[in-house]
């Protein structure tokens, strides 16, 4: 017993085992003999001293980092946003049997058969479905960009405002009560040797008459001028459902009320030249003749031949393809573009309402005082009532069917044959036939005159 007392016990044996951690045990409690006491201002200073070796370690985000994350996570949000809205909207918007496909798919088909001409000038690989998408994005991106540009252009000139005059045209009333604004300069009525009737180009009005014409010139050859508002234009009120054919009658009614008894001779200048085409065609019994200046047909007229097509089409301005195209297919559009443009309430540059380029000399003398007075004060009669409605009529009488060709101006032998007998006699003699078109002289002078008259109509 001695012996297994005197041997080590347990407890000193673990001692052995491992090193002195300074922890006494005596059976009841375990007491530090060797650990100094506890300090805490020490351990905050140690924690202090942690956390600035942490923060050399790892430098701080800074501003741009943070807003790059943030950027970051919204842009992936607003990605998993619009893939879950593609997502519901197809499978409940654009399916067959939606209240959508079955109420817009109709239109929205009929409206891409007319447009599907436009996938012409796409590359042969790719995909309509996704080209034209983009090609809108960055069209929207484009015009906020002009927008953008041209209200903070310093070098632009000063825009003038359309100013609203007081009115000062000499007016007719019409048989079905209308009236009719009109200028007369020149010889009085009993000593014109010759009178002219001269409606008026697209965005113009009575006071274009002949551009820089003097009246000392008239008198000398005896010309009397009678220019006049075409209805819904300046002065004069508009015509509920106006064609060449009234076009042609309002003149001739005009002739008449000014004390034009005899003949009188038509001038008509770019767009105006189609009244004036209306007037040899509808009334040929009282036209001595026609003068026109760059003188307009219809774009889209049939008997033209694909070389004439190709020439006229090819000379024209994109902007102007863009009008012709609208003004026959969609012309309820036009009246944005004119809202953003002459009917806007400011007058804009000359050279953005041309229908072709300017020379170097042209240009020169579109910035000369005189012609911008004049240009200025004749849009702004033109556009006095403020209406898009009588320009797109306009518009649409140019290129809509007119009615006539200018064929059958032409002077030509028409023959009545109602029969085979009277065929044959015609064969031997004459009797049975006429000339047919306008017999009269006209007078074309095919040069782009540098007032309002070879403007974008």
């Amino acid at each position: 017993m001695a012996e297994v007392r005197g041997a080590n016990t347990w407890r000193e044996e673990l001692a052995s085992l491992v090193e002195d951690t300074g922890i006494l045990y005596t059976g009841e409690a375990a007491t530090f003999s060797s650990l100094p006491p506890f300090n805490p201002e020490k351990s905050t200073a140690m924690a202090a001293a942690v956390s600035e070796t942490d923060h050399e370690t790892e430098p701080p985000e800074t501003l741009k980092e943070q807003v790059t994350e943030f950027l970051k996570s919204w842009c992936e949000m607003v990605l998993e946003l619009g893939r879950g809205c593609r997502d519901i909207l197809q499978q409940t918007v654009v399916t067959e049997d939606s209240f959508v496909v079955q109420k817009l798919g109709g239109p929205v088909a009929r409206v891409s058969s007319r447009l599907r001409f436009l996938n012409e000038f796409l590359p042969e690989d790719r995909d309509p479905v996704h080209a034209w998408p983009v090609i809108f994005f960055v069209f929207i991106l484009a015009l906020s960009a002009l927008n953008l540009n041209g209200g903070h252009d310093g070098l632009a000139p000063a825009v003038k405002k359309v100013l609203v005059h007081p009115p000062s045209a000499s007016r007719i009333q019409l048989p079905d009560g209308r009236h009719l604004a009109y200028r007369e300069i020149g010889v009085p009525a009993d000593k014109a040797r010759f009178s002219l009737m001269a409606p008026h180009s697209f965005l113009s009005s009575r006071l274009a008459g002949i551009p820089g014409v003097k009246i000392p010139l008239l008198e000398e050859f005896g010309v009397r001028l009678v220019s006049y508002d075409l209805p819904g234009f300046g002065e004069s009120d508009p015509h509920p459902s106006r064609n060449l054919n009234s076009s042609a009658f309002d003149m001739l009614q005009l002739a008449d009320a000014v004390g034009v008894d005899d003949k009188f001779w038509v001038l008509g200048y770019s767009g105006g030249s189609i009244h004036a085409w209306a007037a040899l065609r509808y009334v040929p019994h009282r036209i001595a003749g026609a003068a026109v200046v760059a003188p307009m047909i219809n774009p889209y007229e049939p008997s033209m031949t694909k070389e004439e097509m190709r020439s006229i089409w090819g000379e024209s301005l994109p902007r102007r393809k863009l009008m012709y195209y609208l003004a026959r297919r969609l012309p309820k559009l036009l009246s944005f573009f004119y809202r953003r443009s002459f009917l806007s309430g400011k007058h804009g540059r000359v050279e953005k309402l041309m229908s072709v380029s300017l020379g170097r000399r042209d240009e020169i003398l579109t910035e000369g005082a005189t012609f911008e007075d004049f240009w200025h004060r004749d849009v702004e009669e033109s556009v006095r009532q403020g209406n898009t409605k009588p320009f797109i009529e306009e518009a649409i009488l140019q290129v809509s069917n007119w009615g006539f060709s200018l064929a059958d101006l032409q002077v030509q032998r028409k023959c009545y044959r109602n029969g085979i007998f009277p065929w044959l006699k015609s064969l031997y003699s004459l009797a049975e036939c006429e000339l047919a078109g306008f017999l009269g002289p006209i007078h074309i002078w095919q040069v782009c005159i540098l007032f309002p008259f070879c403007f974008l109509s």
